[in-house]
């Protein structure tokens, strides 16, 4: 599974796209020059139960340590995912 990420202006999202059609998405919002706040996932019947939502939270950590950057899960699926995976806890900003 091909995990894409776009920004525009201050907000941005990881996601999976199939044919022109997205069946996963995780959106984002820059909060100052070190911080995204994950705000909404969304995954398809088409792709659930592959992990599909576990692998955009995971991506956006992997895009945050190579960009030096801490994120804030306020969406409810994204705070379960690094409630439960204690290797994201260096980019989780409580």
């Amino acid at each position: 599974m091909e995990i894409k990420r776009e920004e525009r202006n201050s907000k941005g999202s990881f996601y999976v796209e199939t044919e022109g059609k997205r069946l996963a998405e995780m959106t984002f919002t820059y909060a100052g020059s070190h911080r995204i706040i994950i705000d909404h996932t969304e995954v398809s019947d088409a792709l659930r139960g592959q992990g599909a939502g576990k692998q955009l939270v995971s991506a956006a950590v992997n895009w945050a340590r190579e960009n030096q950057m801490k994120i804030l899960p306020l969406c409810p699926f994204a705070r379960a995912v690094f409630e439960k995976t204690p290797a994201f806890a260096d980019v989780w900003d409580r």
